[in-house]
């Protein structure tokens, strides 16, 4: 049986991961020996170039000198320095963050590496997922477009498949919320996700499906049975969401 006491867990995400949510109850069910979480609220997969105040900002890499900082803004502004920040909240940019800090010795090398993102992402950014898979290498491939979701999770999977060959890692599917119309955008995405995921052979965590938060039983904009306000988990939801994956991770991880 696999003593999880000695591996280290990396996650990525969006607001329903930031911070102690339902990684944070996967870390603690499965004793795990650390949680370094990069995930920033409002997130999504890909690269945004955003017009604001007559300028153009366009997301940066986490290594450039001028490097403007991760926002997780999401209210209407006209300041191209926090649209700048805003741009810059993607999975890529996280992901880069991360490697950053193993390298400098604030993060542990990842024994297990979850991704749960896409909640935030737009339908016409979803891309073409058997584009995105095409060739063998990320660097110098005109087909890995990190302006769509396809491609850049593609980019940061493969990413840490790369840096990290010992790391088994896991996709969380977004969750349902309260509205049917947000959740079959979502389910687009989800399709998406499944076959960058088949392409470079991870294993997908059905959290839409099979982690007991459902639609019928939420609220849009207000308090259901699980989500505080049609979208983001209250405390019982992250620790069912958390124990589904924990049990999903104890099950499937060799």
């Amino acid at each position: 049986m696999t003593d999880f006491s000695k591996l280290n867990f990396g996650v990525d995400g969006d607001s329903i991961t930031a911070g102690q949510q339902w990684s944070w109850h996967v870390y603690n069910e499965l004793g795990m020996k650390s949680h370094s979480n990069v995930a920033v609220g409002s997130s999504v997969w890909y690269k945004r170039t955003f017009d604001v105040a007559g300028t153009t900002v366009t997301t940066q890499d986490y290594s450039d000198p001028d490097f403007a900082g991760i926002s997780d803004g999401w209210e209407p502004t006209d300041d191209p320095a926090e649209m700048q920040r805003r741009a810059n909240n993607c999975a890529v940019v996280h992901i880069q963050r991360f490697l950053a800090e193993v390298k400098s010795g604030s993060f542990p090398t990842p024994d297990i590496f979850a991704f749960a993102m896409g909640t935030n992402d737009l339908e016409e950014f979803i891309g073409d997922p058997e584009k995105a898979l095409s060739g063998k290498q990320l660097s110098d491939n005109a087909d890995i477009d990190l302006f769509t979701e396809a491609g850049a999770a593609r980019w940061c999977i493969q990413t840490i498949q790369e840096n990290f060959p010992q790391c088994r890692i896991f996709l969380l599917t977004p969750i349902q919320t309260a509205t049917p119309e947000h959740n079959r955008k979502v389910e687009k995405t989800i399709a998406c996700l499944l076959r960058i995921c088949q392409g470079l052979s991870v294993q997908v965590i059905d959290t839409y499906s099979g982690c007991g938060i459902c639609e019928k039983f939420e609220v849009i904009g207000g308090r259901g049975r699980y989500l505080k306000d049609g979208l983001h988990p209250g405390a019982d939801g992250q620790q069912l969401e958390g124990a589904f994956a924990a049990k999903e991770i104890r099950n499937n991880y060799f």
